[in-house]
């Protein structure tokens, strides 16, 4: 790269945060962060702007040369090659956005040269490749990089790129639509999952999974549902990671704060279908899709990575 420093933003329901990164020196520049809230029901015009706004910021942190382009972490539906906005039906976010250039707009609105790249990716995608940059799966050949919270993303690397076809990965790369007991794997490996199987055994609602990991040292259900969770994912994940032959899987999202209650029993799991890889929890949680995305704007890993985003 000739220009040394790259954007990443991480896009979520609710927010949008942004950082440089400095490619050669592998660090996130801290100074640089920004993140803004936002309601992902405004008009789309109200969106691209405090998208725009929040790039700004950083941008005026930085050397005016020295930034060669941005990457999106952006959550599908997505056209991740023409940059085009897909959210409607069950997302109930960023509706406003369907069908538009996000892309072209942001470039309006941002006033930016044409060589600055502007450039997106699904966001456990760009997390796993965060991971394996400068984080948990680093120097691994392949891995599994995972997110649970709200909802359950995943991706396979092998040599640092995306596998999303092929016999050894689902379809995309996707396993959170797989069947799994009476639903999904989404269904089960989510924040709403844990908790509404803690208030079908008791009765009660707990707002998040970290009120729930609280109970735990107190609560039998809070910790033998935390004991479920690590077996059933083990149980869910094994077979991929056999398949694949991941040498390390990545956990992040919010539930992976509370690995110490089920990180046990998923390597057990693991141990009993012998699968040989080692279960880590990410070292930059959010930061790493900031810096997966940031990896766009290197135009030569770009051009290996458009096969990988075409099928996303």
């Amino acid at each position: 790269m000739n220009n040394p420093i790259a954007l990443g933003a991480d896009v979520g329901g609710s927010h949008i945060s942004c950082s440089a990164v400095h490619m050669q020196q592998h660090v996130i520049i801290p100074e640089s962060h920004v993140s803004s809230k936002l309601d992902n029901q405004w008009p789309a015009g109200e969106i691209i702007s405090a998208w725009a706004n929040t790039i700004r910021q950083v941008l005026q942190k930085l050397p005016p040369d020295a930034v060669a382009g941005i990457g999106f972490a952006m959550p599908g539906p997505f056209d991740y090659v023409k940059g085009i906005a897909l959210f409607r039906g069950n997302n109930k976010k960023y509706e406003s956005l369907y069908g538009l250039n996000v892309a072209n707009l942001l470039r309006q609105e941002l006033q930016v040269p044409e060589q600055f790249s502007i450039r997106f990716i699904n966001d456990a995608t760009a997390f796993a490749l965060g991971e394996d940059f400068m984080g948990a799966s680093r120097g691994t050949s392949r891995s599994l990089s995972i997110t649970l919270g709200t909802g359950f993303g995943s991706a396979f690397l092998h040599n640092s790129l995306p596998v999303v076809t092929g016999e050894t990965v689902p379809e995309t790369g996707a396993v959170w639509h797989l069947p799994y007991q009476d639903g999904n794997a989404d269904d089960y490996f989510s924040t709403r999952g844990l908790l509404h199987r803690y208030e079908a055994a008791t009765g009660v609602a707990l707002p998040g999974v970290k009120e729930l990991a609280a109970l735990a040292a107190s609560d039998k259900t809070a910790a033998a549902l935390f004991v479920d969770f690590g077996e059933c994912l083990g149980e869910f994940l094994g077979p991929w990671m056999k398949g694949f032959g991941a040498e390390i899987l990545v956990i992040g999202g919010n539930i992976s704060h509370a690995f110490t209650l089920f990180g046990p029993s998923l390597e057990k799991s693991f141990q009993q279908q012998q699968v040989q890889a080692r279960v880590a929890v990410a070292q930059w949680h959010e930061e790493a899709a900031i810096i997966g995305s940031a990896l766009l704007a290197d135009n030569a890993f770009y051009e290996k990575l458009l096969p990988a985003i075409a099928h996303m």
